[in-house]
């Protein structure tokens, strides 16, 4: 197969670029999946250890990628302990 994909770059070279950035676009999938993976509060890998991690995180805990208008280092603890 990549012997196949290899004879029709080095045919048709405008095919290239296509090939870059859909691969690229591919890697950053797997590491933005990976990173939910690992990251998230809501996933939790060991059930058995601690099944509820999000209920030990503090109140400034930046989980989101991108926040636009919150700042979390002013927030405050509105729950109680568990």
């Amino acid at each position: 197969m990549l012997g196949t994909v290899s004879k029709q770059l080095r045919s048709h070279p405008a095919l290239i670029p296509l090939f870059v950035f859909i691969g690229g676009g591919c890697v950053m999938c797997g590491a933005y999946l990976a990173r939910l993976g690992i990251c998230s509060p809501e996933v939790s890998w060991n059930r058995n250890g601690n099944p509820e991690p999000w209920t030990k995180l503090p109140p400034t805990y930046q989980y989101k990628f991108y926040a636009v208008n919150l700042d979390y280092n002013k927030l405050k603890k509105e729950g109680p302990d568990f």
